[in-house]
């Protein structure tokens, strides 16, 4: 498994292997496509397995974390018929965090027209940024270009000005924290070829240019965080990571319903809703298969008012940061919701009554292949991460693993 490149077994002209991994809480997703010369993406494998190493969205567990990785990749490969020698690898926790900057810088030339000088000299100004010592960057993204005060310049290059300024989206995590989802990836003798921001790359697969020119928040819900992105002008405004997930609302029944785990995490599955059903209100289900107490019977909705409760107090929590960071108004496009809590029965009515905006489920755009990839929400980080993975390879044909990151090409991915 020394080899760069994923290798094809099956040899397809003009074309190139990417790999998207997703280590999540409840699964390990891979997500296997074929991108052409002139990037149409074409999924044509998916490998899944339950994650046991993982809580809120960090390997607690790095022995299970890394066999479940393994059975992942190993299922991904038998549906491809490809064998895996690289991925690009989404990563998330409660220590990501997003911000914007930006840079400053003086055109000094004697006719004060803007070179690509100008332009580099912003931009590396921009990403001069103070974080903690124990922070690394993830993605510096591009928003747009302001000259002499002009806002909104996409390209400033061959314009007169006497300063320049670029606002940028900046997203950091905690060096080692990163660190330890792409040791687990080398450990399998896998090379990292980069990483993204999971709520970025599930961002990439759900949405399309007139979406994010419009405006939208994608939120990803997961079973151990929930993530989210908001979209303006068609660059990406802010980002955020909340360590609320699928797995808390199973704990709030455990405890509300005083019942095992597993089993309030198949109550869930069974009668589960994001709203109460009035017809539940009276409705009992009997626990006497598998409950410590005989006969025991419990009110499905009292379980979907628990259910509800956290999911309103979630949705809510973001609902409050947009509207701290004043976006709230320029999501035009409404609310996309993506990850596994999108499953949820009713979820979009009442993140309708939340944020009070058009609400959608997410479904993967401009590619195709493997059905499942395509129509099931949670597969929408892994498919991301290949779109990110071919505009990379396109941008830099000879990949030289993490941290070779052309951050232009980023940008235009996420922005503009």
């Amino acid at each position: 498994m020394g080899e760069r490149w994923p290798v094809n077994k099956q040899t397809v002209s003009n074309s190139q292997i990417i790999v998207g991994l997703e280590i999540g809480t409840s699964k390990v997703c891979v997500a296997v496509g074929e991108v052409s010369e002139n990037q149409v993406v074409n999924i044509i494998g998916l490998g899944q397995a339950k994650s046991r190493g993982v809580r809120k969205g960090e390997i607690i567990d790095v022995a299970l974390a890394e066999e479940d990785v393994r059975n992942a990749i190993v299922e991904a490969e038998q549906v491809a018929d490809v064998e895996i020698r690289s991925v690009f690898l989404g990563v998330t926790g409660s220590h990501i965090r997003g911000f914007n900057n930006t840079g400053v810088h003086p055109v000094v030339s004697a006719d004060r027209e803007i070179t690509t000088t100008d332009i580099q000299d912003v931009i590396k100004n921009a990403k001069a940024i103070n974080l903690p010592t124990d922070h690394s960057v993830v993605h510096v993204i591009r928003q747009h270009f302001r000259v002499d005060g002009q806002d909104g310049v996409l390209n400033p290059e061959g314009m007169l000005g006497a300063k320049i300024e670029v606002d940028v989206h900046v997203v950091s995590g905690r060096y080692n924290r990163l660190q330890n989802p792409i040791r687990l990836v080398n450990g399998l003798h896998l090379e990292v070829d980069n990483i993204s921001s999971s709520a970025l790359a599930s961002s990439l697969a759900i949405l399309g240019m007139e979406q994010k020119e419009l405006g939208t928040l994608v939120i990803d819900l997961g079973a151990g965080v929930t993530e989210y992105a908001v979209y303006s002008a068609g660059v990406i405004k802010h980002t955020g990571v909340l360590a609320v997930g699928g797995d808390h609302v199973s704990n709030d029944l455990a405890y509300g319903l005083k019942v095992p785990l597993a089993r309030a995490e198949q109550i869930k599955i069974d009668h589960g809703s994001a709203v109460i059903d009035p017809e539940a209100l009276d409705r009992k289900v009997c626990l006497s298969d598998d409950s410590l107490i005989p006969g025991r019977q419990i009110n499905v909705g009292h379980m979907q008012k628990i259910m509800s409760m956290r999911l309103q107090e979630t949705l809510e929590l973001i609902a409050k940061d947009i509207g701290r960071a004043g976006l709230i108004e320029y999501l035009r496009a409404g609310v996309i919701l993506c990850g596994g809590g999108a499953r949820i029965p009713h979820i979009t009515r009442l993140a309708r009554d939340v944020f009070k905006l058009p609400v959608a489920i997410g479904r993967a755009s401009t590619v195709s292949g493997v059905k499942n990839a395509l129509d099931e929400p949670e597969f929408a980080t892994p498919v991301g991460l290949i779109k990110f993975g071919a505009f990379q390879a396109k941008a830099s044909p000879r990949r030289g693993g993490i941290g070779r990151v052309i951050r232009r090409q980023v940008a235009a991915l996420f922005g503009r």
